[in-house]
């Protein structure tokens, strides 16, 4: 009998472990994507010292609210099994916005002097 319930119990969970291991996947993907575009505009900051330096201060403090922002927003499932999914929703999702930012600084035209990254030579 106990058998019969632990195996019950352990089928019911299983959907909770696979999504959570999905949004996982999903995190390193846009992580990595970030990671990729950071190393572009830092290559292209490579002559502007103090703006690169404005780049490497504002991502470490993005990573900081991000990891806070998480942490807030998946305060109502702390302790329980679904929590680390949420967290990795949360943070794929707001690394994706990240993305983007970077893309738009990325794609900036030539002489938009509201755009802290040069245009591509």
């Amino acid at each position: 009998m106990k058998t019969a319930i632990l195996t019950a119990a352990l089928a019911l969970a299983m959907p909770a472990f696979a999504f959570a291991e999905g949004a996982d996947a999903a995190f390193k993907k846009s992580d990595k994507k970030l990671n990729e575009l950071y190393r572009q505009i830092e290559t292209r900051l490579k002559d502007n010292a103090e703006t690169r330096k404005l780049l490497v201060q504002a991502q470490q403090d993005w990573v900081k609210f991000r990891d806070a922002e998480c942490s807030f927003q998946t305060a109502g499932s702390a302790g329980g099994s679904v929590m680390p999914m949420l967290i990795a929703q949360c943070m794929d999702g707001l690394t994706q916005s990240r993305v983007k930012a970077f893309e738009g600084y990325l794609n900036c035209k030539e002489g938009d002097l509201s755009c802290p990254v040069p245009a591509a030579n």
